[in-house]
Order: structure tokens, then C-alpha cells, then sequence
């Protein structure tokens, strides 16, 4: 079941959150420069309270930023109503929350399900109900309700019920979070197969290390910043915009925080010297 490339370039720049909490207020993003090409798949990665979920939520509207801009396609979230982003969502975002029963109508069985949201989906190409289950492995468990569903075919269902009308981004806070290995590498399979297959673009929370090794593209938030970025399985710093460069593992243990460097030019590459402080 193949179709043309449909997915949305995502890109943030300068983008900042702030909560207030308890009479102050607390950052929990403090400058995202961040580009998604069409159809990729990329996992968000960093401890609890880093920003992963914030940046998700205003990546897919559900909140305002504090600052800074967000483009979805051509569409500039910031100069969109709220009935705008609404349509937005309704055709061309899907969001996956945490907890596959929550993504679903618990009455109506997994095929009413994507049934219903194919219907509701605002979008002009029309998808038979059949091939899309089969296309995503999802065998007779369909014509059950979700609480009877095996966990893992319960959260393929979701994300074909989310994904209805061709949406161009699927945005998933911790798909495979509740799964065994199996159901994991089925909703992994999913995932890669809308991005291969239909041009989706991809962007899910994860705190699980398997699921970061086998995604093509990882990006680490640390401190409501880009902490650094993985390709393949090989992990790189990112330069921010502002200059500031993240340092983890074995550099930070060789420049620990408070380090003064020394910058030089030799031989067309860029050396880092620590300084010794006189007293």
C-alpha cells in the first residue's frame, strides 16, 4: 500500500516556554532551533522534565510558545487562530498521547474506530477501512473493543485511527511506553512503514534506549535545550543559533562545568584547549 510523499517539514526557531509555578517562572524550553524534513522519523530524547512533551504539545498547537516561531509546512503557527489550528490538526496533524486506550473511543470496536475517523477526517482521498488494518497488521483483534485488545494491537489501532486521511505528521508522546518487546517492535514497524511508505513525518517521545538505537534520527533535549542529535547510532553535538554548544559523556568529564577554553584555527580544524588558571 504505497503513496506519494505527503508529510510536513516541521521547523522551530528560537523557541521558548515558560511556565509559571509557585510565584516564579521556569523555562522549560529556552531556545529549540530545530528543522524536520518531510517523511522523517525522528525520536525525542532526554530525562523527565527536559521539554520533550512541551516542545510535542507546540509542535502540534495545543499550546502557545512563550517566544519564538513555529512552521508547520507553510503554515506559520503563530499567525493562526485557534479555529485555524484546529483545522490544521483535523487534516494534517496526528497526535498520539500517552496510553493507547486514551487515543480511542472505548464502545466502538478498533474498526468503528478508524472507521469513524476516517469520516471525520478532513482530507480529499478516501482509504478503504480493510486494507488500511491489513497494510498495518492488525489481524481479526479489529473487531474488538480496545479494552479487550492485546496492548500492542490495541496502540496500532491509534495510530491508523490518527493517521486517517493521510495526515502529514504524527506526533506520539511514548507510543511503545506500555509494551513488551514484541508490541514494541510491531508499533516500530508501523512508524517506519508510514515514513517509508507514505512520506509521514514522524516525531515520537521515547525514554526507552532500544527505540532510540533503532531510530534513524534522534534529537536530545537537556536543560528546555538541544542537547545533541544521533544519526545512525552516532552521537553529535549541535551548535545552537546563540553559539552555545552542549557538551555530555566523556567531554563534559574532560571540560567540566566552569572550564575555560581556548579556541584555535590549526590546519583547517577547530582545536579546544583547556586553560590553566594561575592563582
Amino acid at each position: 500500500m504505497s503513496h506519494p510523499a505527503s508529510g510536513l517539514v516541521v521547523q522551530t526557531s528560537g523557541l521558548v516556554h515558560v511556565y509559571p509555578l509557585e510565584g516564579h517562572d521556569v523555562a522549560a524550553l529556552a531556545g529549540i532551533d530545530l528543522r524536520v524534513d518531510a517523511g522523517e522519523l525522528v525520536a525525542l530524547l532526554g530525562p523527565s522534565g527536559a521539554g520533550k512533551s512541551t516542545l510535542l504539545n507546540l509542535l502540534g498547537g495545543l499550546m502557545r510558545p512563550s517566544a519564538g516561531r513555529i512552521w508547520l509546512g507553510p503554515h506559520d503557527l503563530g499567525h493562526l487562530s485557534e479555529i485555524e489550528l484546529d483545522e490544521l490538526r483535523a487534516r494534517d496533524v496526528a497526535l498520539i498521547v500517552q496510553g493507547s486506550d486514551r487515543n480511542l473511543i472505548p464502545e466502538l470496536s478498533g474498526r468503528e474506530n478508524v472507521a469513524l475517523s476516517m469520516r471525520l477526517a478532513s482530507a480529499a482521498v478516501s482509504e478503504d477501512v480493510d486494507e488500511v488494518l491489513g497494510w498495518a497488521g492488525i489481524d481479526g483483534e479489529a473487531d474488538l473493543r480496545p479494552a479487550d485488545m492485546h496492548p500492542a494491537t490495541r496502540q496500532l489501532v491509534a495510530i491508523v485511527a490518527a493517521v486517517a486521511g493521510r495526515r502529514g505528521l504524527v506526533l506520539a508522546d511514548e507510543p511503545t511506553s506500555q509494551l513488551g518487546p514484541d508490541g514494541r517492535d510491531r508499533v516500530l514497524a508501523l512508524f517506519g512503514r508510514l515514513s517509508r511508505e507514505r512520506g509521514t513525518t514522524v516525531i515520537l517521545v521515547t525514554h526507552d534506549p532500544v527505540v532510540a538505537e533503532r531510530m534513524p534520527r534522534t534529537v536530545t533535549i537537556r536543560d528546555g535545550r538541544i542537547g545533541g542529535e544521533g544519526r545512525s547510532g552516532q552521537e553529535y553535538s549541535v551548535v545552537t543559533a546563540d553559539g552555545f554548544l552542549p557538551l555530555s559523556g566523556p567531554s563534559l568529564e574532560m571540560l567540566p562545568p566552569g572550564t575555560l577554553v581556548h579556541l584555535r584555527e590549526a590546519d583547517g580544524r577547530l582545536v579546544v584547549e583547556p586553560v590553566e588558571e594561575r592563582s
